[in-house]
């Protein structure tokens, strides 16, 4: 597919579908994830209309004396059956309304239910589909965890897990990114033109490009379009800014930094953007170009044709060193200006006070994400004043995408490894053929680096080794979890109190958001960032990075995260038929703690996950 078919599928022209590369699957795939065909058929009932009574005489007149019998007695008996068919059916009616009223009644009150859609996954075929037993890897440790978290369910909880162990030195720093300081210029009255955007990836790389698209044009002096999402025939969602982010806020929160508007002047929409030579793909600026590169080669284009349109812009000008302006510009676009739109704060209210058990007084996370909505009505039952419930979001990222390119073992022995080569061929063909022109590394040697992705088993055994009792209430972000319920067994066996956004909210409710892969992301989002303490295994994934960062700049140092080092978690599990529970407690608990120190953000790390800084916090002392 060339430029001007891709371009077509943004500001006015056709369908376009990006998709995500093969080498990088480490964006965020909460949802809307490729999926494979099953590959069984039922059939069962193609085999039932051939001949049954050979006996039957084949002359014509002995079949007519046949049927015609028959149809007397029918028509004798057609009140009786009439009545009988009229009984059952108004039974069948009576059993499929009650059925409705139970199963609805369940999703309200149940949340703890682990029968969810959410863990069988969207759409990963006969992968998920398939009854399995269950898989553990660390039985024995598994037992001495259940064990003990038996033994402290009796015991009072004192534990200080729901907080974070530095908290005076992380409330030391406070939100200011939308503060303007001495240092701050404003907007130029010089306009240079008007920049499109094309964001491609997930909700959370689309929010990455957006922050960075408002530099972009700050920097070059130019008004900004709202940005346009590329549909994916990965994560399959057509949404759009507005039907995710408020626009309006979005505009007058920039206003003083740069101009935004809706859509490009009426004499500019009709130019072909490609045959003028103003789009700018990847290959036209690389990945790491500096401010100075983009004011060399974009800005002359700019200034000559008066627009230009960056397609597939992913996360450009974000790499040290970025001037002060510009890195603060960024910061509060992702924490001030990107409001969700009405519709996701209601469902994610509805979520978060269905999971908390009351209506409770809300944190600055609160109010940041869900705007003027209460937490909603708590389910039938509940104490509306009574302290809330705490939980833990737990963001696990076991899908099989990730699973199958990571090349790693996950203890299903030679069916697991069949089932992820095939799925490899199919959707990493690239990968495939560079296993074949090189030497790969064992999936032994791949753990031990710590380069496999945690299985749910693994997050069970962190959770249960810092102290959480068994009694936890788990919010599990996302879906499509690899293996599904023989691969949740270990971690459900220690925390059955584990819910999803399919569980906790009704049919209904969730009807909106069917078929929009990132409005349902956006409620992982808010439930994640809203959390007691939120809990990820893996780091680099975009919704961790986003999330986490947003909990350090609205938390006010009570919004802890848990974040395992997977090659130091690697090295005590290779050890799990051995070592003691206590011994195993201490070093999982020293592993965390030591990655929660209130740290400045370092050179070359995301400012989005790492806030602190002088461009985006205030330190108070």
């Amino acid at each position: 597919m060339g430029k001007q078919g891709l371009l077509k599928s943004s500001y006015g022209m056709n369908n376009c579908q990006i998709r995500c590369s093969e080498s990088s699957p480490g964006g965020d795939h909460i949802s809307g994830r490729r999926s494979l065909e099953g590959e069984y058929l039922s059939n069962k009932a193609s085999i039932h209309h051939g001949s049954k009574n050979d006996s039957i005489p084949c002359s014509f007149a002995s079949k007519g004396m046949y049927y015609g019998r028959r149809q007397m007695f029918f028509l004798s008996h057609v009140r009786s059956t009439a009545l009988v068919v009229a009984f059952m059916g108004a039974l069948f009616l009576l059993d499929s309304l009650m059925f409705s009223i139970i199963h609805s009644m369940n999703l309200q009150i149940s949340p703890s239910r682990m029968e969810s859609d959410g863990l069988q996954g969207d759409g990963h075929g006969a992968y998920d589909k398939q009854e399995r037993p269950p898989v553990e890897m660390y039985s024995q440790l598994l037992n001495l965890a259940s064990t003990d978290l038996t033994k402290k369910g009796v015991e009072p909880d004192l534990s200080t897990l729901w907080e974070e162990p530095y908290k005076e030195q992380a409330s030391a720093w406070t939100p200011c990114a939308d503060k303007q300081g001495s240092t701050h210029q404003g907007k130029s009255p010089v306009n240079n033109g008007f920049i499109l955007v094309s964001a491609n990836g997930g909700i959370n790389q689309q929010r990455v490009a957006v922050c960075n698209a408002v530099a972009v044009a700050s920097l070059l002096n130019a008004t900004l379009v709202i940005p346009k999402f590329l549909y994916s025939n990965v994560w399959n969602d057509p949404s759009q800014f507005g039907d995710i982010y408020q626009e309006e806020h979005f505009i007058n929160t920039m206003k003083d930094e740069v101009n935004i508007v809706k859509e490009l002047p009426s004499h500019l929409q009709s130019l072909d953007i490609e045959e003028i030579g103003s789009l700018i793909t990847d290959a036209d600026i690389v990945k790491e170009a500096k401010p100075a590169d983009f004011i060399r080669i974009i800005l002359p284009i700019l200034q000559k044709n008066g627009v230009v349109h960056f397609l597939g812009f992913g996360n450009r000008l974000g790499f040290d060193p970025l001037p002060f302006n510009l890195q603060k510009m960024r910061c509060k676009c992702n924490f001030h200006a990107l409001k969700f739109v009405p519709k996701i704060q209601q469902a994610a209210s509805l979520l978060i006070s269905r999971i908390r058990k009351t209506d409770t007084a809300r944190s600055l996370l609160d109010n940041q994400l869900l705007g003027n909505f209460t937490a909603g009505t708590p389910p039938e039952g509940h104490n509306a004043t009574r302290e809330p419930s705490k939980y833990l979001a737990l963001h696990l990222r076991f899908e099989i995408d990730m699973v199958a390119y990571s090349l790693c073992a996950f203890g299903g022995g030679e069916d697991e490894a069949k089932e992820l080569e095939a799925y490899r061929k199919i959707h990493f063909p690239i990968v495939v053929e560079r296993l074949k022109k090189t030497k790969s590394v064992s999936p032994a040697e791949l753990r031990k680096l710590g380069k496999c992705p945690l299985t749910p088993e693994e997050a069970g055994l962190v959770l249960s080794g810092l102290g959480f009792k068994r009694s936890t209430y788990i919010y599990l972000a996302g879906s499509g979890i690899y293996g599904g319920n023989s691969r949740m067994h270990a971690l459900t066996r220690l925390y059955p109190n584990l819910v999803t956004k399919e569980n906790l909210l009704t049919p209904s409710e969730l009807a909106p958001f069917r078929n929009f892969s990132s409005q349902l992301a956006a409620l992982d989002f808010i439930a994640c960032a809203t959390s007691d303490v939120f809990a990820m295994t893996d780091s680099g994934s975009q919704l961790s990075s986003l999330v986490s960062g947003y909990r350090v700049y609205y938390g006010d140092g009570q919004a802890p995260s848990i974040r395992p080092n997977k090659k130091r978690l690697a090295a005590v599990l290779k050890e799990s038929s051995t070592i003691s529970w206590n011994r195993f407690q201490e070093r999982v608990t020293k592993m965390i703690q030591e990655d929660q120190r209130v740290n400045v953000r370092g050179f070359g790390r995301s400012v989005y996950r790492q806030p602190r800084c002088h461009e985006c916090m205030c330190k108070l002392h």
